[in-house]
């Protein structure tokens, strides 16, 4: 693709890295639009030749891409606001990095979503994760974004419209209550008197990770899977309040997933799924826990 002229509005922790990978790929990032003192800090160290300014005279410079890395609820009036006082011109390419949004956003302003599939710190080291992922994209110009997506080093997965809100809700499910969930595992590691979790946890669930995307349901183990309702019971009893609920919500759909995929027969989940039940019931009254597999 022959270079092109950009604007990146919002130099967040995904603006900055992506204006950088711009950059290295051959393409101009003259002008960045960061408000913050940690945006500008990030927009010095990543996107040295770019001129900080108002996101008008970004949209106004960035005469071939304007890049949109803005909140996803921001992005609407963002936008609108810009089309609004003539900032934006024919020609020009608006690309948002928004995982829930779509083309709809954009109304008639000629752009894409183009959401990179990676979870971002806004360090230099993100450029390192960048060749090689996945960017769910939703566009009416497949061969331009194509070509974008490639000198970005990634491989195009196309979304349709309606269901950006579940490609989203995939991503952030994944990636965002991984983090909760390893935090959650790490402080019990630490009641029960592990000085360094991460050293215990890291090959562990690193294996897990890899068997899971690698084998799916069949990765499955532990005494869930295995219907071991005595060793749940020990769980909950001991875990502390605050940790149960999540416990509770996930040994449920891994049973479910595990007798759906034939790994543990519904007789010898009865105990198990009495187990959950009951310990839901003792933490809120009135309540109890369904299956969806077993009745």
């Amino acid at each position: 693709m022959n270079a092109l002229t950009v604007g990146v509005v919002g130099a967040g922790r995904v603006g900055a890295v992506l204006g950088a990978a711009l950059t290295a790929a051959g393409h101009r990032v003259v002008a960045a639009a960061a408000v913050s003192s940690a945006s500008r800090e990030r927009a010095a160290r990543l996107l040295p030749d770019a001129a900080i300014l108002p996101a008008d005279e970004v949209a106004r410079a960035g005469t071939d891409l304007l890049l949109l890395a803005v909140p996803d609820d921001a992005l609407p009036e963002m936008i609108a606001g810009l089309d609004r006082t003539g900032a934006l011109r024919p020609g020009q390419v608006v690309a948002h990095t928004s995982g829930a949004h779509g083309l709809a956003v954009l109304g008639d302003v000629n752009g894409m979503a183009l959401h990179p599939a990676m979870t971002f710190t806004g360090a230099d080291t993100d450029l390192d994760r960048l060749p090689g992922i996945a960017w769910g994209v939703t566009t009416r110009d497949r061969a331009f974004a194509t070509r974008l997506v490639a000198d970005l080093g990634g491989v195009p997965e196309w979304v349709a419209e309606e269901a950006r809100p579940l490609y989203h809700a995939a991503l952030a499910h994944g990636a965002n209550h991984l983090v909760t969930l390893v935090n959650d595992a790490s402080d019990l590691l630490r009641a029960a008197g592990v000085g360094r979790p991460g050293r215990v946890l890291e090959p562990l669930l690193t294996a897990a990770l890899d068997n899971a995307l690698r084998m799916g349901d069949a990765a499955l183990t532990g005494p869930v899977s295995r219907g071991d309702a005595g060793t749940v019971g020990k769980h909950l009893d001991r875990m502390p309040v605050d940790a149960v609920p999540a416990y509770l919500a996930m040994a449920l759909r891994t049973a479910d997933r595990a007798i759906a995929s034939g790994r543990l027969r519904p007789h010898d989940a009865a105990a198990l799924l009495d187990v959950l039940r009951r310990a839901d019931a003792a933490r809120v009254p009135g309540a109890h826990v369904q299956s969806g597999s077993v009745a």
